[in-house]
């Protein structure tokens, strides 16, 4: 058997990694020239490096590992299945035990009508298989022109064409053809940086009517569903006014279009319930689901589904399915992870305990020079990088250049938090505590401090004109 072991040099790791290794969202060339980060081990919210360096995981590896690393009890569960059944397929009229139960434990745990389940391998393949449902729906309802999805500018639904295009990251629609027809974007509620003089309430409420205004515009007859996150993730935790949800609810109440609730992220206790929808009272008729479904243990994402959606689905033969959906030991591990999200109140842990005392601690930043916003919903969080404050202001440097510093001086204050733009964002393990909630602050604070002093020292300290 070939292995590479963790003790090699880091060095020699590196080289193998720039040599073969084609890495997401990445230059490959300056990384080969800098040289990969290599992760050997974790265990808690703790990752350590093949250098010894104990890194606090501010991000829950890519906002997935809820339960934190390092759980024997999952490790069981994985061998245990594929001792038993390794891999069976759920076409051809088949099904295996661990996706029966699965299945059957989120239209539990999952509000409303919620009760059935499309099973993916990810994030992105549960987005690819939502568009397709909500035409599928449509067309079998008799009305196959309804097929345009509207999303928000700066949402992210994975990387895949048909999700990367219900995202609204232009970044990412210049590489590829993107978007896919019929896909629309509206402007995306952040008060901070696009409110102006509007109160947050206002403009919650003008944002959401820009969901109307692209309905009467796109025409009713055509328009299938409106996708959104409950809180945007991947787009910086930008946390819409209170009065923003109500609204859009209305609307699609009103027009009577589908609801996509992409709980990706927000799903299995990030905001200190199950789910975003019911942080954020939302009734969709779709939610999209993957990271915190296993912890990241394992690859599995899925769409669950309101009864009436999965009837109407279900009266034909949906030509559409993967290789891994349901995969018997990707089910058995998210199984064992919801188990210990419920018995072990993971989530009134969060509600309880750490989003409290973390939300305390994360409002101290706005004190600091650099930091203009300072906000968290549960354990999802951002801070807002700016050089005035009072004028809620940009940098006059290209966007991203002090974010990225700042990520920077948080790498080397052993603490990974990540940079959206020039906004800092964190999502730790649900079972953070209060003694590493202080560590992350302090650490977050040393890196704000050293980002402040090379900002001013490269005369980055000016605002957009």
């Amino acid at each position: 058997m070939t292995a590479i072991t963790n003790h090699l040099p880091t060095a020699e790791l590196q080289a193998l990694d720039a040599a073969h290794h084609m890495h997401p969202f990445t230059a490959g060339g300056e990384l080969a020239a800098k040289g990969a980060r290599v992760i050997t081990r974790a265990r808690g919210v703790t990752l350590t490096d093949s250098e010894g360096n104990e890194i606090l995981d501010g991000m829950a590896g890519l906002w997935c590992v809820n339960i934190g690393y390092g759980r024997e009890e999952l490790a069981e569960a994985a061998a245990r299945q594929i001792r038993e059944l390794p891999y069976y397929n759920t076409f051809f009229q088949t099904t295996h035990v661990p996706a029966i139960a699965l299945a059957n434990k989120l239209a539990e745990l999952a509000p409303g009508d919620l009760n059935h389940v499309f099973f993916a391998g990810s994030g992105s393949e549960a987005n690819d298989t939502n568009i397709r449902m909500v035409r599928t729906y449509w067309a079998a309802k008799g009305k196959p022109s309804k097929s345009i999805i509207i999303s928000r500018k700066n949402a992210y639904h994975g990387s895949s064409v048909g999700s990367g295009s219900l995202g609204g990251m232009t970044f990412m629609h210049e590489q590829g053809g993107l978007p896919i027809p019929d896909i629309h974007h509206i402007n995306q509620p952040y008060w901070w940086a696009e409110g102006g003089d509007s109160t947050p309430e206002d403009f919650g409420l003008a944002r959401a009517r820009e969901l109307e205004t692209a309905i009467k515009e796109l025409g009713e007859d055509r328009v299938a569903a409106f996708i959104a996150e409950p809180i945007q993730g991947a787009g910086g935790v930008i946390i819409p006014p209170d009065s923003y949800w109500p609204e859009i609810q209305r609307i699609c109440d009103k027009y009577e279009i589908l609801l996509i609730a992409d709980e990706v992220i927000c799903g299995f206790g990030r905001t200190g319930n199950w789910f975003g929808s019911q942080t954020l009272g939302i009734r969709p008729d779709i939610m999209a689901i993957a990271k915190g479904l296993s912890s990241g243990y394992a690859p599995i994402g899925g769409s669950i589904v309101s009864d009436e959606v999965a009837q109407v689905i279900g009266g034909g033969e949906f030509n559409h399915g993967y290789t891994y959906s349901g995969h018997p030991v990707a089910s058995a591990i998210a199984l064992e992870n919801l188990r210990i999200l419920e018995e072990e109140n993971v989530i009134g842990h969060v509600r309880d305990v750490a989003a409290t005392y973390l939300q305390q601690k994360w409002a101290t930043l706005e004190d600091h020079p650099l930091v203009g916003d300072a906000r968290m919903v549960g354990l999802m969080g951002s801070i807002a990088l700016t050089p005035d404050k009072q004028n809620r202001a940009k940098f006059a440097a290209d966007e991203g250049s002090v974010g990225l510093i700042c990520r920077e001086r948080c790498f080397a204050n052993n603490l990974v938090m990540r940079h959206v733009g020039d906004r800092m964002v964190v999502s730790p393990p649900l079972v953070i505590t209060p003694d590493e909630i202080d560590t992350l602050i302090a650490r977050a604070k040393r890196a704000l401090d050293e980002c402040y002093a090379e900002v001013r020292e490269q005369g980055l300290l000016k605002a957009a004109s």
